[in-house]
This record gives structure tokens, C-alpha cells and sequence, in this order.
């Protein structure tokens, strides 16, 4: 896989069963290298597989989140295709007939994004997230508009700006066109991933108050006719994305004290009058809260749902009971990202180490692919195939992958890049990784791996690197104990990689590691730290998630100043001599540049020359979803610098 190749990238997700189970809508995303931005389309294939697939949306500019009506006639999405009057993007929700012909007709539009689409149990209304503007933003001229009033912590959010005077609410429309939209949580509280009673009568929601503690997430019931919202869930936790069985038990993923974090995320149950859930993940350690895009339970009938799961490097799909059973529906090297059952037959999406996401059906204990989406990208970029491998490390396992460049010659010695990922509650594993293929097609062994402090293992694994006064070692201590004996045993089990031509990198945590590592060791020849924590002093001042680090470290900076420098990259900067490489973003919220420019002036002061680049009007995702010339560009700044201090010589 070249750099260029980014710009053929393509997959599939949010895959959805009509009610029969007879069709499956999906989204199918491309980027567009030619017009630098991405483009998403709705699609329909029979489940059958023996129809050929069609769009149903027109795919010109961003089409998602596809819904069936309950009686499986209508299909719902959402589209940017419309502007308004100054050429700005709106969001509108569209209604199409699922059989054809006939246009999709519009149903509600928004300034800001729209999601979590439902429909209610009669198919009479929608319900859907979507910001609502403050009358800060009445003038299109910005520098008419007034100051704002900052009086809670979480005021931004990166990718989004300032968030306080645009509060994410439920809105409702009904699908016969008969009345317009109606926002129903009004306020500035935050609701999200509507979920409707089997009346059809009302709703619940996820609900946040950034202005008592935004970590605290909880369940609200939203009538329709009239009234304020009311609780579900009480006290410190953190509970969302609900699910309400056909019963009217309100299935949520979260856990009951957000004063220590991390946390697995669990699944729990609500019954009437229940203000705290009953978890019924009882034999199984790990995190519910799936990404790449979590996603609510989906019930099956009144005692059984299914469930994602974080579990070491993978995302599997289980069954699960209301009585705390529970069975692996989907498992295997891979990561599945989405999932939609009907009767015997399970919709999915998935995606393996050497192909993006694509179309699965599950029936009768058989899969079949459906799609052929990323065929034209594979036969182009030839992804390579990762190897798994568990490393030794302080008396406890740590998974990790391993990959090779193309025609490889295992009598050759090769450089190596040890890629390091963000979070650090977050794994690697299973998946596409463009970064991986990238490097290994440059000519480097790659790896991956994931240390303690990361996600699809344990409890405790999570919190092993929290901070003293909550009994851990803090970051910087067992997690580098971990990448570095990854490192002695790939160069013991594959002697083709060069012990002389390591280099590291990563991004976010991955880069407080990278930065970590080059102030600890001189067994890496370069490194690049990208968008990295390199001071959590002046991060926790700085952050769009500020206050985090209190329940990370069970202190603040203000309290135990000296604990902070300690886990700082930037306290060992006097011992950094390799050569490094700083890549950052200009509106970068949740790690500001002002991470990498401490850093850089830092180095210069001390007569080093590190190289810095910052990519313009880009956030923390851009190697994920920035523009796709920003993407190709920084793929580029990261290839050509470790090439030329790993494998150049003379």
C-alpha cells in the first residue's frame, strides 16, 4: 500500500435488517481523492445474497444511518445533500418508499449533524439526535456575534468547537409529513441514542449535564405529550446507549462509579422502578463499550440480546440472557463493527488485519459475504496478512501482531517500527490499519501491540497504570515495561528484524509514549510523536476532556505537582537525542499543539533539531479522518523520515 492509496479507500458498515429479514441496508464510504473529501451512500442487497445490490440514496455527498419502518416499507437516512442560501451543509432526515419508485421526501433538516435515527413501535414518528444552536450563532458573521459565556468545564469538544451553546437534543417528527420536528429535551443538557417504549407513547435517552460532571452519564424517560424529562438512573455512573425490550426492560452499557477510571464498560438491565441497572456480564471481564462506533444492544425477545465485546484485539458479537448467560455468536481474528438480527439471520460488518470492512450474512451456522466494496482497493494496495504473538512481561501475557513488507526474505535483515496506539484505554489487533500496511509496504516488519492501561482485557488491566494515590504505578511505568519486552521478543522469535534499525511511533497516548520512550532509551534510531500528551500538567489546563486526569491519577496537578512532572515526557527532555519527528494539528482540542510546541522549543534550547509539522485546519483524527490530501501528505512526512533514518546509508 502506497500513500496515494488512501485515496481508494473504501468500506461498509451500519448494516440493518428490514423487519422480514428479507434486505439489508448499509452505508458503503469511498474517499474521494479527486474532490479531497469523503462520500458515504445507502445500498440495499437482498440477505440472500442472490440479488445484485442497489443504492437507494444518491451518494453525492454524505448519506448514512438507514432505519427500516417497522413494517419494513419506508427507509429512513440521513444526507448533507442540501445547502442553504450562503452554499453552508445541512443535515436533513429523508423518507423513502423501500420498494421504489419514488424520491426520497424530506422530513426534517438541521444545521448540525443528525443521528441515532428510530423509529417509533407503530411507525408513526422519528426520533433523532441533532445540536441545536444557540442564539449565539443568529449572525453568520462571526465577528458580529457576541462573547461567549464560558461557566462549565466541558465548554468544547474536539471535532465539534465549542459545544456549550450547541447542547445535542431529541427531536421528533412524524413520518406522514403532518407536522414538523419538535424538540424535546430543550435546555442546555446533552441527550443522545433515543430508544422508544413499545407503546410508542415515549422515550428514553441518554442524558448528560456538563455542568455537574460530564463523566456521569445517565437514562432519561422523555414523554412525548408533555412534562420534563424524567431519571431513570441515579448517582455517580455512567450509563448509555439504552435498548428497551419489547417488555419495556431498558438494557444499557456503562458501570456505577465514574471516580476511577478506566472502566470496562458492562451490560446491565432496568426493570420498572429500577434506578440502578443489574449486570448481567457476570462471567466474562471486559469492555461492552465497543468502538470503533459503540452501539446499543439489540434485544431479540424478552429475555435474550446481543452484545459487542472488546477481547483481545478482537470485537466479537455474543448472545446474551437476562438471567446471565451468555454464548459467542461472532468471533475469529477480526473486528465485527456492526450488526443488525432478524429472526435466525444476523447482518453484520467486519473487518480483518488485510481488508476494510465488508458485508457479512449469518445463517443457519453459515456466513457468506455479501459485498465486494474493498475487492478493487485489496487488488491495488496488496494489504498484507498480520502474524499474532504474546510477549512475557512482568509475569503477565501481552498480545501482539507482527507484520512483513512484500516479497519478503526471511535470510534478510529488516528495519522495524513499533507502532504504539492512543487511548491508552484503546487496543490494536484485528482490524485494517492503513498505518501498518503502509510502513510494512515502505519495507519495514511492523508491530503492534497492547500494553497494560489498554482495553479488551480485564479490569485490572485497564487500571494497572493509574495513578499512586489510587494504588498504580502511573503511566510511563508498567505500560513501557510491556512495549519494550514486545520488542525482545520479536527480535528473539524473528531474527530477520535489525536490533541496530528500531524505530517508534504513535499517536496520542501513543505519543506520551513514543516521547516517553526517547527520554528512556537510546534503542530506538528515530521516533515520531504525533499529537501527543507531552506535559499532563498543561494538558489538564489546556484539554476539551480537562478534570479527566483527577480520576485518571486520583490527584490533580495542583495538588501533586510533582507527580505530574514525573509522568511527563517533557521533565526527561535533557535526554532526548534521537531523532524525532513532531507532527500536530492546528484545532487539535483534546491534545492543543501547545503539547508539541513545549516539546519542540524545548529540544531547540538544547541545541537539537527536531522536526515539527502542523497540519492547518485539522483536529485530533487527522491519520483517521482528515482530509484525504492531509492524510496522504503526513503518510508521506512519516515514510520519508523513517526511511531515511533506518534504512539510508553511507
Amino acid at each position: 500500500m502506497e500513500p496515494d492509496d488512501i485515496k481508494q479507500l473504501a468500506s461498509v458498515s451500519d448494516p440493518q435488517l428490514s423487519p422480514d429479514g428479507s434486505r439489508i441496508a448499509y452505508v458503503v464510504s469511498r474517499v474521494d481523492g479527486e474532490a479531497n473529501r469523503y462520500r458515504s451512500r445507502v445500498w440495499v442487497i437482498d440477505s440472500d445474497g442472490e440479488s445484485i445490490p442497489r443504492p437507494v440514496s444518491a451518494g453525492e455527498e454524505n448519506d448514512a444511518s438507514p432505519r427500516w419502518s417497522p413494517d419494513g416499507r419506508m427507509l429512513a437516512f440521513t444526507s448533507t445533500r442540501r445547502k442553504d442560501k450562503n452554499g453552508k451543509t445541512r443535515s436533513s432526515v429523508y423518507l423513502l418508499a423501500a420498494d421504489g419508485p419514488g424520491e426520497a421526501s424530506l422530513l426534517a433538516e438541521h444545521d448540525e449533524s443528525v443521528a441515532d435515527l428510530a423509529f417509533s413501535p407503530d411507525g408513526r414518528n422519528l426520533a433523532y439526535a441533532a445540536r441545536v444552536r444557540g442564539d449565539h450563532y443568529d449572525s453568520d458573521e462571526v465577528d458580529r456575534r457576541p462573547p461567549r459565556r464560558i461557566n462549565q468545564p466541558f465548554y468544547m469538544l474536539n471535532g465539534e468547537g465549542p459545544v456549550l451553546d450547541r447542547p445535542v437534543h431529541i427531536h421528533v417528527v412524524p413520518t406522514d409529513g403532518s407536522a414538523d420536528r419538535r424538540d424535546i429535551t430543550p435546555g442546555a443538557a446533552h441527550y443522545s441514542s433515543p430508544a422508544w417504549d413499545p407503546s410508542s407513547g415515549g422515550l428514553v435517552a441518554s442524558f448528560t449535564d456538563p455542568k455537574v460532571n460530564w463523566l456521569d452519564n445517565h437514562i432519561h424517560r422523555l414523554d412525548l405529550d408533555a412534562g420534563e424529562p424524567t431519571p431513570v438512573t441515579e448517582g455517580s455512573g455512567s450509563y448509555e446507549l439504552p435498548a428497551v425490550s419489547p417488555d419495556g426492560t431498558i438494557a444499557v452499557i456503562g458501570f456505577d462509579d465514574t471516580g476511577i477510571i478506566p472502566q470496562n464498560s458492562r451490560i446491565g438491565l432496568l426493570g420498572k422502578g429500577d434506578s440502578k441497572p443489574r449486570w448481567i456480564d457476570t462471567d466474562i471481564d471486559r469492555d461492552w463499550m465497543a468502538s470503533p462506533v459503540p452501539r446499543p444492544p439489540q434485544w431479540d425477545d424478552d429475555s435474550t440480546l446481543l452484545g459487542s465485546v472488546q477481547d483481545r484485539g478482537g470485537i466479537h458479537l455474543h448472545q446474551l440472557t437476562t438471567d446471565g448467560s451468555r454464548q459467542l455468536v461472532l468471533g475469529g481474528q477480526r473486528w465485527v463493527t456492526g450488526w443488525s438480527k432478524q429472526g435466525d439471520t444476523i447482518a453484520f460488518t467486519a473487518t480483518t488485519p488485510n481488508r476494510p470492512g465488508e458485508l457479512f450474512v449469518l445463517r443457519d451456522g453459515e456466513e457468506t459475504r455479501l459485498t465486494s466494496v474493498t475487492d478493487s482497493f485489496v487488488a491495488r494496495a496488496h494489504p498484507r496478512p498480520a502474524e499474532r504473538f504474546q510477549a512475557e512481561s512482568g509475569g503477565v501475557e501481552v498480545d501482539a501482531w507482527m507484520y512483513t513488507p512484500p516479497a519478503f526474505d526471511p535470510s534478510q535483515k529488516y528495519p522495524m517500527l513499533l507502532n504504539i496506539h492512543g487511548g491508552p484505554h484503546t487496543q490494536y489487533g484485528d482490524f485494517f490499519l492503513d498505518e501498518a500496511q503502509l510502513q510494512a509496504a515502505a519495507g519495514f516488519v511492523v508491530l503492534m501491540a497492547n500494553p497494560r492501561g489498554g482495553s479488551g482485557r480485564d479490569h485490572a488491566w485497564g487500571q494497572a497504570i493509574n495513578g499512586r494515590d489510587l494504588g498504580g504505578p502511573g503511566w510511563g511505568s508498567v505500560d513501557y515495561d510491556d512495549l519494550m519486552a514486545v520488542v525482545d521478543t520479536a527480535l528473539e522469535r524473528y531474527p530477520f528484524i535489525d536490533p541496530d534499525r528500531l524505530g517508534v511511533l504513535g499517536g496520542s497516548y501513543g505519543g506520551y509514549m513514543t516521547s516517553w520512550m526517547v527520554g528512556h532509551t537510546q534503542r530506538f534510531k528515530a521516533a515520531c510523536s504525533e499529537r501527543a500528551v507531552n506535559n499532563l500538567a498543561s494538558l489538564n489546563m489546556t484539554s476539551d476532556i480537562s478534570g479527566i486526569d483527577r480520576v485518571w491519577f486520583g490527584v490533580t496537578h495542583f495538588e501533586d505537582p510533582e507527580e505530574y512532572a514525573r509522568m511527563s515526557p517533557i521533565t526527561y527532555v535533557s535526554e532526548m537525542t534521537t531523532p524525532l519527528l513532531l507532527i500536530h494539528s492546528d484545532e487539535d482540542l483534546r491534545c492543543p499543539f501547545e503539547q508539541a510546541d513545549q516539546l519542540y522549543f524545548a529540544l531547540r534550547d538544547l541545541g537539537r533539531e527536531p522536526e515539527y509539522y502542523r497540519f492547518p485546519g485539522e483536529t485530533h483524527e487527522l491519520s483517521r479522518s482528515g482530509s484525504p490530501v492531509h492524510r496522504v501528505q503526513r503518510a508521506e512526512l512519516i515514510l520519508e523520515f523513517f526511511t531515511r533514518h533506518l534504512m539510508e546509508t553511507g
